[in-house]
């Protein structure tokens, strides 16, 4: 079966938007009559009524409604894209406001950004380090970094690192006088340094997975603190056992300064993306930004 145009699909979602043949027309830059033809079309073609038309409103049906979840956010993307890449004609400058985690930053903005910043004196990168899943519209920031999983449905996603692994690691001296956990239900006996998520207040519970099985374990222990750098200067000094990215855990593991536990429990999970709205039309800095960014195998 023949699918929609493209200029269809557009017309759909201005309609669809604006709940208004006669808003849409207007915004479309077309007659009524015109718009109300290609609405009429698409829905011949698809076989499904995708509007619901009354004398005094217009309403999206179920089948409109995924139409709009699915295609709404896509458009808008190609839209943003095709703006960006006509403001590469002027010159990239502004401040970009970047919510991410402590290790994300260190780790994968840090090296991309001192690559490009330094040829575009103009362009502002303000990081502010944060742990919690917040609003960044309502909070003022132009993208966010977090895992893919954490990123919602209704932001435009770019994966910016591989996929990644988290450790659960100890000083040689915590293990002096403990058995090391085997399984992750092994934790509930041990001194954890725990992770308070500023969202909810809460503790972070550590996750594991393994043949199938995933598991969450709220782990307790006598040390708290809100950034996983903090975590593992407090298990390095022997504190007690630590949950923090494998990366930042290697250099320490291979000195024998860690040690290493339920390594074949922690499997390697979605990496950092780069997420921002996908209504916001974006500067050339901003579109300069998320191609130096993006992740390339």
């Amino acid at each position: 079966m023949q699918t929609g145009k493209l200029d269809d699909l557009l017309a759909f979602v201005a309609v669809a938007r604006e709940r208004s043949f006669t808003n849409a027309a207007a915004k479309l830059g077309v007659s009524q009559s015109a718009l109300s033809y290609t609405i009429r079309e698409l829905e011949a073609r698809l076989g499904v009524r995708l509007l619901t038309r009354t004398t005094r409103s217009v309403a999206p049906t179920e089948a409109g409604q995924r139409l709009l979840r699915t295609a709404g956010p896509r458009i808008e993307e190609i839209e943003a894209e095709l703006a960006a890449i006509r403001e590469l004609r002027d010159k990239p400058a502004g401040t970009i406001r970047i919510t991410a985690t402590e290790y994300a930053a260190d780790t994968v903005l840090l090296p991309k950004l001192t690559n490009i910043l330094p040829k575009y004196p103009d362009i502002k990168i303000e990081i502010i380090i944060d742990y919690g899943l917040i609003d960044i519209v309502a909070q003022g920031f132009d993208a966010g970094v977090r895992s893919g999983e954490q990123v919602e449905k209704d932001m435009i996603a770019v994966r910016i690192a591989p996929d990644m692994r988290m450790a659960v690691v100890g000083a040689p001296s915590y293990f002096k006088d403990r058995q090391p956990p085997k399984r992750p239900q092994d934790l509930i006996g041990h001194n954890c340094i725990t992770l308070r998520l500023p969202t909810h207040g809460g503790l972070y519970a550590w996750e594991f997975e393994k043949g199938g099985r995933e598991l969450k374990v709220r782990v307790e222990g006598q040390m708290t603190y809100n950034t996983t750098a903090q975590m593992l200067n407090a298990a390095l000094a022997g504190m007690g056992l630590a949950y923090v990215p494998e990366g930042w855990a290697k250099p320490y593991v291979a000195k024998g300064r860690l040690k290493r536990v339920l390594e074949d429990w922690c499997l390697p999970y979605s990496g950092y993306h780069l997420y921002y709205p996908s209504r916001r039309q974006h500067s050339a800095a901003f579109a300069l930004l998320v191609d130096a960014l993006r992740y390339r195998d």
